[in-house]
């Protein structure tokens, strides 16, 4: 085989609850970078269960991604997305609208697609510009399936802007193991939310942790296969 895989488990974690959901994930990366992330996510505390597929080229940009969402024991919405240089295109299928349709023009290619697995989240840190002397940068476009926390609706496609800051390097502790780190902080595009302190390892930008005081959930890599 000439392409490299990895994967693993994170736990979502509540202080006082303890687990509330889990999340594996494979990752397969082909010799020119091309990578391919198969997902699955369980959110108990929606009882949400979560199908990812999801692609980037070698530059980490944004392929296609196809999203299954069931909640509750039913089917709520399936569908794929493909991303040109121009813009998004999705088709998707959910018990609430039936068949859509979408097209959305953007004149640039898409910067970061969050999909919700928790993984693709420490991979928007990738867009960070360490050259650049700005510590906290705008990233535009940046899209999602779902504009909920949880990711529970949809999926359909939703436009807006992040905003990434750089905090520092960071040697932490999960269950996964100790991982030398680089902690950023993601800004929600609704700045009434506080951002996702999210620590990332290593050139994959493997998520190690994150912590969401929205939720007040640590999100922590529990096994990590390379």
């Amino acid at each position: 085989m000439d392409h490299r895989k990895y994967g693993g488990r994170i736990d979502y974690m509540d202080p006082k609850l303890g687990r509330l959901g889990q999340e594996w994930f494979t990752v397969t990366v082909q010799p020119d970078g091309c990578r391919t992330l198969r997902a699955f996510c369980q959110v108990d505390k929606s009882d949400l269960l979560r199908d990812v597929t999801y692609s980037m080229d070698g530059q980490w940009r944004p392929l296609d991604c196809f999203v299954r969402l069931e909640q509750k024991g039913k089917f709520t919405g399936s569908g794929w997305f493909h991303f040109t240089d121009t813009a998004i295109e999705c088709e998707t299928f959910t018990a609430d609208a039936g068949r859509v349709s979408q097209r959305v023009e953007l004149g640039t290619r898409l910067k970061i697609f969050a999909s919700h697995p928790l993984i693709t989240d420490g991979w928007q840190c990738k867009m960070f510009d360490h050259k650049n002397p700005e510590k906290v940068q705008v990233i535009a476009p940046w899209a999602h399936p779902s504009p909920l926390p949880d990711g529970s609706t949809g999926p359909m496609t939703g436009v807006g802007i992040k905003k990434l800051e750089y905090i520092g390097e960071e040697e932490i502790e999960v269950p996964a193991g100790r991982f030398k780190c680089r902690r950023y902080d993601i800004h929600a595009s609704n700045p009434a939310n506080p951002p996702m302190n999210t620590w990332v390892h290593g050139d994959d930008y493997q998520l190690v942790k994150m912590h969401w005081s929205l939720r007040q959930f640590d999100y922590v890599l529990a096994e990590y296969n390379r």
